[in-house]
């Protein structure tokens, strides 16, 4: 009786492994949870469903560009990895949509992975986001529902794409440094009023050669404006195993994130880097770069 079992199990397995892929993925669940109709590829095993942009007209180049040519949202779906199922997109996004959807994506517990533009002279300029992640079907469909719907809200709100973060940054600057090297521990520069730290690391090149912060592989905040309302821009270097934690330090504190992309090519380890764009007095803004700094140690 005992050699049954083993022999039961055996069966049950190869039978699940012989099951086509799209028997694992509940395309109905998908297109309803999305809220979008999808196609199935069966070489590949992927459901992908899209939405085009066709809310506002995007020009290019002073033409008006149909979203057949690039100008669509898309998730696809598949089966397996070490979850349940695996998702990845791409997001067609409005400046101003950019970081509400990336909040969005991070509390429907997708990952973003990429954020850059595909274009040059478009109006209203147009930003991509790339996601990622794996769980189960539920959590990764009603995630990126989520992240769309997100761009209703903020179109709902203003019907036009917003032109700036709100402006209003005095001038002539008057950032006072040590309240940004006392909470970040850095011994930073002034100029002009302004104040600016830069925190190197360090990577091998294809050529064997060691580079460092003045060869760029650095992560640097510059201060503008005055202590009570300040501005900070900068770039984190990070592995890709710091990324989200970062990405989701900085968006938990106000913080913009508007670029997330690679500068080298070859390096080890590899280097991703992400720019940010923040507002608030200076104190505040600090207090949050200190937290992600935490944040990607820990992730280290």
């Amino acid at each position: 009786m005992n050699r049954l079992f083993p022999r039961l199990f055996a069966a049950l397995a190869l039978a699940a492994s012989a099951l086509p892929a799209s028997a694992a993925l509940d395309q109905a669940l998908i297109a309803r949870l999305t809220g979008l109709t999808g196609t199935w590829n069966e070489a590949e095993g992927v459901y992908k469903v899209t939405s085009p942009r066709t809310d506002l007209p995007i020009t290019v180049d002073n033409w008006r560009m149909p979203p057949f040519m690039g100008l669509t949202s898309w998730a696809s779906f598949m089966a397996g990895g070490k979850q349940e199922v695996m998702v990845m997109g791409d997001l067609v996004l409005f400046e101003d949509e950019v970081n509400p959807v990336m909040s969005a994506a991070f509390a429907g517990g997708l990952e973003v992975t990429a954020l850059h533009n595909h274009f040059l002279h478009d109006q209203p300029k147009v930003y991509f986001m790339h996601i990622g992640g794996e769980g189960t079907l539920e959590k990764l469909a009603t995630g990126v529902r989520r992240a769309l719907d997100q761009v209703k809200v903020v179109r709902g709100a203003a019907s036009a794409p917003a032109q700036s973060f709100g402006g209003g940054i005095p001038s002539p600057s008057a950032i006072t440094g040590k309240t940004i090297d006392d909470l970040l521990g850095t011994t930073g520069q002034a100029n002009n009023g302004m104040f600016k730290v830069v925190i190197g690391r360090t990577a091998t090149m294809e050529c064997g050669c060691t580079i460092g912060k003045d060869m760029g592989l650095n992560t640097w905040a510059a201060f503008a404006g005055t202590d009570a309302n300040a501005v900070v821009d900068g770039d984190f270097a990070v592995l890709e195993s710091e990324l989200q934690p970062v990405l989701k330090s900085l968006r938990a504190a106000g913080i913009n994130v508007v670029a997330i992309h690679h500068h080298m090519t070859h390096e080890t380890p590899r280097y991703l880097f992400l720019h940010y764009w923040g507002r608030g007095p200076v104190a505040d803004l600090a207090r949050a770069l200190r937290a992600t700094l935490a944040a990607q140690q820990a992730a280290k």
